[in-house]
């Protein structure tokens, strides 16, 4: 396998302890130790899916969800620490049920975060649009996990238009007969501060999407058994990052994030506990290099 090394200074210092491709880096080991080797405020974004409490056992292990928050706040102080003062963290998880009500582990979680210094910015929901049906006693089935977004100041990197959606059939009735309050900026009543102006969107073929991601499981991938779909890590690294920054997934799995940022022509660091799945991530990685130089001869 061809190693290079990436050109960034701060992903130097790391490459004896990895395993290099080009314009990514993969670590196999604890992220808790390998990320002590990253230097500080050196990543841009930080896009990531650790196990769930309970769950992936075969494989991590499982984390008892009373234990989780003291397990992940050493990991989460460490990636504080290597994230750029403008960057962003996006974290994918989700609760469990523990004799039959939801555990509060995520909410224990967040509230420890915001005390070790993380702003609780934003949270995403993402929407399994092709989740698989059922269902319980006293509940159905889930169809949704959270994405939350944490940051180190209010003042962070974000690339809104990068995300855009199609404005909808909605604006052709509604923009048609607009009333006098659509033509001025129509503040709200609950004295929130916030306002809109309906005239504003005439005539645009694009607006600002909600905070609810609608995207399918990923069922590709058997050699996992817990991979997000690759339009999950893209559209954050999109919204919140720009060619050339780093990316890191200190739960890389089989390798989903570095491959999303090579074809967004960023840069990657990640990291994998388990040696099968570390071996699985390089060789999706190199699999899709490989397609691209394929496709550059075509050309």
């Amino acid at each position: 396998m061809e190693t290079r090394k990436l050109k960034n200074k701060n992903m130097q210092g790391i490459n004896q302890i990895i395993e290099n491709i080009q314009n990514a880096q993969i670590l196999l080991g604890d992220c808790l130790e390998k990320l002590k080797k990253i230097e500080d405020n050196s990543i841009q974004l930080i896009v990531t899916s650790p196990p769930y409490a309970d769950q992936r056992s075969k494989t991590y292990g499982g984390i008892n969800p009373d234990k989780y928050v003291d397990w992940f706040l050493p990991i989460s102080e460490e990636l504080q620490r290597v994230l750029k003062p403008d960057g962003t963290f996006i974290l994918n998880i989700k609760e469990k049920v523990v004799e039959g009500e939801r555990h509060t582990y995520i909410l224990e979680l967040i509230l420890a975060m915001k005390k070790q210094g993380w702003l609780w910015t934003e949270e995403f929901i993402w929407h399994k649009k092709n989740c698989y049906p059922g269902k319980w006693p006293n509940r159905f089935r889930d169809s949704w996990e959270r994405i939350l977004q944490f940051n180190k100041t209010k003042k962070f990197a974000m690339y809104q238009e990068e995300v855009m959606v199609p404005m909808g059939n909605w604006a052709k009735s509604r923009l048609r007969n607009l009333s006098e309050i659509d033509k001025i900026r129509d503040n709200s009543k609950v004295g929130s501060g916030f306002g809109k102006n309906i005239s504003n969107w005439i005539g645009r073929d694009l607006a600002y999407p909600s905070n609810v991601l609608h995207l399918a499981t990923e069922t590709s991938n058997k050699n996992h058994s817990a991979t997000f779909p690759k339009e999950l890590p893209s559209w954050f690294i999109k919204l919140f990052s720009q060619k050339g920054d780093i990316i890191l997934d200190p739960f890389l799995g089989s390798g989903t994030t570095c491959i999303v940022a090579l074809e967004l022509e960023r840069q990657s660091i990640g990291i994998e506990l388990k040696e099968e799945y570390y071996n699985l991530a390089l060789q999706n990685i190199q699999n899709f290099q490989n397609q691209q130089s394929k496709q550059l001869c075509l050309i």
